[in-house]
């Protein structure tokens, strides 16, 4: 199979690299989330306790990662961090077969993950937790992606509730997450829900969302959201061990990684991705 990367393996993953490649590995604002999320973890202690580490969520294959077919990446890049001893999470998009495509590779894993559904109506969202029951242990709603706009228009996604999302935690058997959280009204969500989980993420800073980081904004209410959530995991610009403990410094109970993973598989697949896991664990 063809695989045409998208990453230019800088010698430091900062984002300076791919400003406005998006599709591809860069973001919005000339990538200007992006650069202050891996910047911002210099500026806290990593004196902290060591949060579990896991895959996040990932989709667009095809459009962002530069392989020729979206299956074969969700089925390498889970198996690579499943072999790697992770934690593991899978993501959805448009069309379907995105969320299947992770589903199946959870499947083949024989190993089960945390699933983030994009923000559709309810009893979209409700159908996927369906699809996803027998590899779901944890069940979450992106709500980030709302500010994707092309995504939103395509698969007509909606600003969701706390009543919304209570509807949805309801209807499931596993704990319920809220990936996404990065604006003082999102803090307002959540004070209101309280979810199980409660992910700090400005999508990797590939959304148009407040300016700033993710370690920023956790430092600044991780302890408020802390209060009202069952835990507070935290994602963007994490890329070394320090990053992960300066992440537990804050409060974080676990940490989710995407494009350090993706760039090891693409550089040198599952042995370079458990190589690049534990240079994060310290192993």
């Amino acid at each position: 199979m063809t695989i045409a990367p998208k990453c230019h393996f800088c010698d430091a993953c900062d984002g300076h690299g791919c400003v406005g490649e998006l599709p591809g590995m860069g973001g919005v604002f000339d990538n200007a989330n992006f650069i202050e999320n891996v910047a911002a973890w210099a500026r806290y202690s990593s004196e902290g306790p060591m949060p579990r580490l896991r895959l996040a969520p990932i989709t667009g294959a095809q459009q962002n990662v530069g392989y020729e077919e979206e299956g074969p990446f969700y089925f390498d890049l889970v198996d690579a961090c499943a072999s790697a001893g992770i934690a593991l999470s899978i993501g959805d998009g448009y069309p379907d077969e995105k969320i299947k495509h992770g589903i199946e590779a959870l499947r083949r894993a024989g190993k089960k993950g945390a699933v983030f559904i994009k923000p559709y109506p309810n009893a979209r969202i409700e159908e996927r937790m369906e699809w996803a029951r027998d590899v779901a242990e944890i069940v979450g709603v992106d709500i980030d992606s709302y500010n994707i706009v092309t995504m939103r228009n395509l698969a007509n996604l909606e600003r969701k509730s706390a009543a919304d999302l209570a509807a949805l935690r309801a209807r499931t058997r596993v704990p319920f997450a809220v990936k996404g959280v990065c604006t003082d009204e999102d803090v307002e969500l959540v004070r209101e829900l309280k979810p199980d989980v409660v992910v700090v993420s400005n999508h990797g800073g590939r959304v148009e969302t407040r300016r700033g980081s993710t370690a920023d904004f956790l430092a600044a209410r991780g302890k408020e959201l802390a209060r009202h959530a069952g835990a507070v995991w935290v994602d963007g610009g994490l890329r070394s061990r320090s990053d992960l403990l300066a992440a537990g410094a804050l409060g974080a109970a676990e940490a989710m990684v995407a494009r350090p993973l993706i760039t090891a598989l693409l550089r040198g697949g599952a042995l370079t991705v458990r190589s690049r896991v534990a240079e994060f664990l310290g192993k």
